[in-house]
């Protein structure tokens, strides 16, 4: 048996794929720790995605770092030794990815990592300690593309435990696309009839400063040609409301709850740009081939700003300037990005059951 860890939404759309392709056959047990655990931020996506009911949630909610960390490890040991199961696969960055592979380690189950080798270099980030860590100690590293593998050989990992798969993240895109732009789909959002922009922030170094939170609130109200959609992730509205913010606005934001999975990939992908701190949205905005802006200093996805739609803008003060300049780099068609083919799933399939010696 395979214990396949899921504990955030970016998660959800990783596994997905990977027990598409794995089967019922290879024997997996999917655990949910809970990490994200409102309706917006997890159960919709398991409907939406068609995704398997977690056997096991570990319902570990919201806590600082290290209380969560601690606490994912703490009852997953308790589901673990009540039977271990043979590997244990961990994908992407969230504190779910690196508690579980700890205690999977400490008995000497093999760890498998989805997502190994992104690096921003900025340890700032509690997401950059967690996948540093996570491949130091991972038997199986499984890249999304080339320049993983540079990083992973570099901080001294085997090259034989290196494979590039491909994105399994664009695999879940691409099968769900034509769902998402269905405008006849039961229950679905309707994206306006002017050019907009889409905008997702919810990194500390955003949203958890007052200052730096108006600054980028601001430079988005001064793109007057646009209105902006801001699907607000809880921390997000928690700032905004702290701060007195929301009553503030300038008029062309208009900020809602977190969005579903398929109403957020079609207005993705009819919008004009996305503005974002999101990993994922970099990379599905690549691949649809929508100018995106990233409001970070570095990012751990280099492969979205060299082949990709993707810039990065650290100062909100030039992000109108910014953002002009990507929409006015919108390419004539979607970019190819090696492997995001729609079939990582495949190759990750088949790197586990090599791993596990099992069968599909």
């Amino acid at each position: 048996m395979i214990d396949i860890i899921c504990g955030a939404r970016p998660n959800f759309m990783k596994v997905d794929p990977i027990i598409r392709n794995l089967g019922e056959a290879a024997g997996y047990r999917l655990i949910h720790t809970g990490q994200h655990y409102d309706h917006a931020m997890s159960q919709s996506f398991f409907e939406e995605l068609d995704l398997p009911r977690p056997d096991i949630n570990l319902e570990v909610g919201s806590a600082s770092i290290t209380v969560q960390t601690a606490r994912i490890m703490e009852r997953y040991e308790k589901v673990f030794l009540e039977e271990p199961p043979s590997a244990l696969i961990v994908v992407g960055d969230v504190n779910s990815t690196l508690a579980c592979a700890l205690v999977a380690v400490r008995y000497s189950v093999p760890v498998v990592h989805v997502e190994a080798g992104l690096r921003s270099f900025d340890r700032e980030m509690p997401e950059e300690i967690n996948r540093v860590l996570t491949d130091q100690i991972a038997d199986l590293l499984l890249i999304t593309s080339i320049e993983a593998r540079d990083n992973l050989i570099a901080e001294g990992r085997p090259g034989n435990a290196i494979r590039l798969v491909g994105n399994p993240m664009i695999d879940t895109l691409f099968r769900l696309l034509p769902c998402a732009m269905d405008s006849d789909r039961p229950g679905s959002l309707t994206p306006p009839d002017s050019p907009y922009a889409l905008v997702t922030l919810h990194r500390p170094s955003n949203v958890d400063d007052a200052e730096r939170l108006r600054f980028i609130l601001d430079a988005l109200g001064a793109l007057q040609d646009l209105t902006i959609l801001l699907p607000a992730h809880p921390r997000t509205l928690r700032s905004m409301a702290e701060w007195g913010i929301v009553d503030a606005l300038p008029g062309n934001i208009s900020v809602t709850g977190p969005m579903g999975y398929l109403d957020f990939v079609r207005h993705e992908h009819q919008a004009a740009v996305v503005i974002t701190d999101s990993g994922g949205v970099q990379e599905e905005t690549s691949v649809l081939g929508v100018p995106c802006v990233t409001l970070r200093t570095s990012t751990e996805r280099p492969v979205t700003l060299e082949l990709g739609t993707n810039i990065l803008c650290p100062d909100p003060m030039v992000l109108q300037e910014t953002v002009l300049q990507q929409m006015a780099c919108r390419p004539v068609e979607r970019p190819e990005i090696p492997l995001w083919d729609g079939r990582a799933g495949e190759r990750i399939a088949d790197a586990i059951t090599n791993l596990t010696g099992g069968s599909r």
